[in-house]
């Protein structure tokens, strides 16, 4: 059977290529004789893999020596927790709430101290980014949180919050490697690898060096520390090591394209097929304001479930998977992450065309 293309929010599509070398890599990884998923952690082969992952990424992204890069597990939603467990010192934090994600950590931080929703586009169904320019940032908050990037509601930051000196901590689980990012700006930028990355099970977190103390909430549990895990090199205990080896196998995709700058242009010109059609359309609609657009997610609605119903089910028999929006707000979401092919968005489009044609009188 043909491989069908994969709108999924995550877990989701791969690149090919990387699917294809882990295959033929399966039972012999380097002249091993056995797979990645076999091999001790501890052994020299999966150290010198591990590295390699590191240094690749963090050539990528170009993060500063100052930051540290740690291979976790628990998926982004341990961050929740980890995160006030390990940098609220003065047990107060600000939230930017933009989504359903960004409302769970927010949530999850008030158990530990003092969370104070800064600003929310709740109002409108998360269907835009606040203005960030100048909010009543606390004076002795510990941080400043965002939700880079909303999977389920599709907007995205064009611009960070101004933060008036206080540590930016960001969640880009679903922009991930989409497009070059100055390290520097954050204190914190971590993300679950399954959106646009790699396979679930691996979070990876990028925290600069200053922000890892023994200086932590008291009961934390010692794996939910960072310097426990940054003193170990992402080594403590066994790690998520094929994930981390898929990631791997991503990070040497990304730079054979022509890193981060080379996949946004790609990123820009896959969203700008699907959001030109959308704002033409007489069928479908776009949710999001224009100028909060997210390159990854575009949910897009007919406004009858009845036919929307219709859509997702002859989507799916043409081969186009996955376009269900999120439960939790119906409709449709097209997720075209950095390994979904330009023709796979040129083959949405086609479809919705045709759908439009014979759907539109009724």
């Amino acid at each position: 059977m043909a491989r069908i293309y994969n709108f999924s929010a995550g877990p989701a599509i791969l690149p090919e290529e990387v699917l294809k070398e882990a295959a033929e890599e399966m039972l012999d990884y380097r002249g091993s004789g056995m797979s990645v998923m076999e091999m001790s952690h501890r052994s020299k082969l999966y150290d010198t893999l591990l590295k390699e992952a590191e240094a690749d990424l963090r050539e990528l992204m170009e993060i500063p020596d100052n930051y540290k890069v740690l291979f976790l597990q628990g998926g982004a939603s341990q961050q929740f927790a980890m995160i006030p467990m390990n940098l609220m010192k003065n047990g107060k934090a600000d939230y930017i709430v933009t989504g359903q994600w960004a409302k769970k950590a927010y949530e999850e931080a008030a158990k530990y101290g003092t969370a104070v929703k800064l600003a929310s586009s709740e109002d409108e169904t998360y269907a835009y980014i606040p203005d960030c320019s100048d909010l009543p940032v606390s004076e002795d908050a510990d941080y400043v949180y965002i939700c880079e990037n909303n999977t389920i509601y599709g907007t995205k930051y064009k611009k960070l919050p101004n933060t008036k000196g206080k540590v930016l901590v960001s969640d880009v689980s679903s922009c991930f490697l989409s497009e070059p990012v100055n390290v520097s700006d954050y204190g914190v930028i971590f993300g679950g690898v399954q959106k646009n990355v790699g396979p679930a099970g691996v979070v990876i977190v990028i925290i600069r060096e200053d922000l890892i103390t023994e200086e932590v909430l008291p009961g934390t549990p010692t794996m939910l520390q960072y310097k426990i895990h940054a003193d170990h090199g992402s080594l403590y205990n066994t790690p998520p090591t094929y994930g981390i080896y898929i990631c791997g196998k991503v990070f040497q995709w990304l730079k054979k394209m022509g890193g981060l700058s080379a996949i946004q242009k790609i990123n820009q010109e896959k969203a700008a097929i699907l959001y030109e059609y959308l704002d033409s359309s007489r069928l479908f609609k776009g949710t999001v304001r224009k100028e909060d657009r997210s390159l990854m997610n575009v949910p897009f609605l007919i406004g009858n479930m009845e036919l929307e119903d219709k859509f997702i089910k002859e989507a799916k028999a043409a081969g186009l998977e996955n376009l269900k929006g999120h439960r939790s707000v119906g409709g449709m979401r097209a997720s075209i992450y950095n390994a979904m092919p330009i023709e796979g968005v040129r083959a949405l489009v086609s479809f919705m065309k045709k759908f439009e044609e014979e759907n539109l009188a009724e």
